[in-house]
């Protein structure tokens, strides 16, 4: 799809912020976007500029005397809703963004400081998203029309109801396609703001992509139809969006290190999320995956204890696939598992925790395709210390039980390789390690 910045009509953007400087920054960094750009200092001003100018997206600081932000776009909702409205927010603010979304209905919402090239992708989506509606009711109203031109013909008309046939199957290709790119409208918004999530969380705990891989595979591997993998998909992208509220000291702790008032907090993470996303009608399936991921097969998870199969497949799925990357960052237990030893936890827990059934498929999986799917498709292998050649890249951190040994992308030479046997003997234990093949490690 052409991109909207470039189409022959430039989208008209409305920057609003009651500090000069923000204003300023803001159009120094899209003023070579194409866009006709409008500032505002305060609500006020900005409702007389959509009284006057057509305006195709608002992004309005969230903390503004008089009128705040939530305020204005709400207004701007009821008055212009086709009008898209983003959030622009200094502080981690969950019941201004709650609001926002619920009263604003808000498109999404970035973080101050922001990344200039985030900031510019988002609203790059988020005028694809309007474009792609627009289209969408263009070509709706355009088969609405053509079936009150198909009523009016005579029946006995056979050549020209054809015809019109013809066109009307056409009309709904090009709707078909218009979804899609819709629905790719969505995930892609998606993920640009799961890498905003990420940039809330410390760099070994941004697990978000690894999920989603090894969720996307799992999910098509059961054979769950297009509409499941899409929830899945956007649930992956999302899981920590409860997590924002956390201060650092409780996003740093392990699950089993949580004191009391800790453990409070991280029980109502999924609800959040849940919370957070149902007022986005595309993202209900999403939303309930999430709210029940944390939910256990025998009952005692949270938060609503639901037990076997009321738990819905896809929180299942996902638990599973999240516990085992969580695992191996240290995000469970106060030490970070190797991989073989996180997937024998999962089969311990299968029955308790884990649908059993599902725990074993999920196992079978990532011992037979995880390497290549963890390293999201790099072709890798999974070697014990002993047929390690020197030259090899490691694909994967290698962890002892007293902590880090060597990082992803090391390069193993004879030296390294022979202290690593040593530390196997030493501490009675075996390693298998990931490391990339030949022609990957010589790129």
């Amino acid at each position: 799809m052409e991109d909207v910045a470039q189409q022959a009509v430039p989208a008209s953007v409305l920057l609003v912020d009651d500090e000069p400087n923000v204003l300023s920054a803001l159009s120094r960094m899209l003023r070579h976007e194409g866009y006709v750009l409008h500032t505002a200092g305060d609500g006020h001003a900005a409702l007389a500029i959509l009284e006057r100018e057509p305006i195709d997206l608002v992004l309005s600081d969230a903390m503004m005397p008089g009128m705040d932000g939530v305020e204005l776009l709400s207004r701007v909702q009821q008055q212009w809703p086709e009008c898209l409205r983003l959030l622009l927010t200094g502080q981690c603010d969950l019941a201004a963004t709650d609001r926002a979304i619920n009263e604003g209905r808000i498109y999404g919402y970035l973080s101050k400081p922001w990344d200039d090239e985030g900031l510019r992708l988002t609203l790059r989506q988020a005028l694809q998203y309007q474009h792609t509606e627009r289209e969408q009711k263009r070509l709706e109203a355009l088969t609405q029309d053509q079936n009150r031109e198909l009523a009016e013909l005579n029946a006995s008309l056979e050549q020209r109801v054809e015809a019109r046939t013809q066109e009307l199957k056409q009309t709904a290709d090009m709707l078909e396609v218009a979804f899609r790119e819709l629905r790719k409208s969505y995930v892609t918004a998606t993920k640009v703001f799961s890498s905003l999530i990420n940039q809330r969380l410390p760099p070994r705990f941004q697990t978000n992509a690894k999920v989603g891989v090894l969720v996307q595979a799992f999910a098509k591997e059961l054979g769950l139809d297009e509409a499941q993998q899409h929830d899945l998909q956007l649930a992956a992208a999302l899981y920590n969006l409860g997590k924002l509220a956390w201060n650092d000291r409780l996003l740093a702790t392990p699950a089993e290190r949580l004191s009391v008032q800790q453990r409070e907090s991280y029980r109502l993470y999924p609800a959040t999320g849940e919370n957070l996303l149902m007022a986005l009608e595309h993202m209900e399936g999403a939303a309930k995956i999430i709210r029940h991921h944390r939910e256990r097969w025998n009952g005692s998870g949270f938060p609503d204890r639901l037990k076997g199969e009321a738990i819905p497949l896809g929180s299942r799925l996902l638990g599973l696939a999240v516990d085992f990357i969580e695992l191996q960052r240290g995000m469970i237990l106060p030490r970070q598992v190797m991989r073989p030893q996180a997937l024998e936890l999962l089969q311990k827990f299968a029955g308790r925790v884990y649908d059993p059934s599902l725990c074993q498929a999920f196992v079978t999986l990532c011992r037979d395709k995880a390497p290549d799917l963890e390293s999201q498709g790099r072709p890798v292998l999974a070697l014990e210390t002993r047929k390690l050649e020197p030259g090899m890249v490691l694909a994967e951190d290698i962890h002892s039980t007293s902590g880090m040994l060597l990082h992803e992308g090391k390069r193993l030479d004879t030296h390294l390789i022979d202290k690593l046997i040593r530390l196997e003997d030493a501490e009675n234990t075996r390693y298998t390690l990931l490391v990339y093949r030949e022609e990957e490690a010589d790129e």
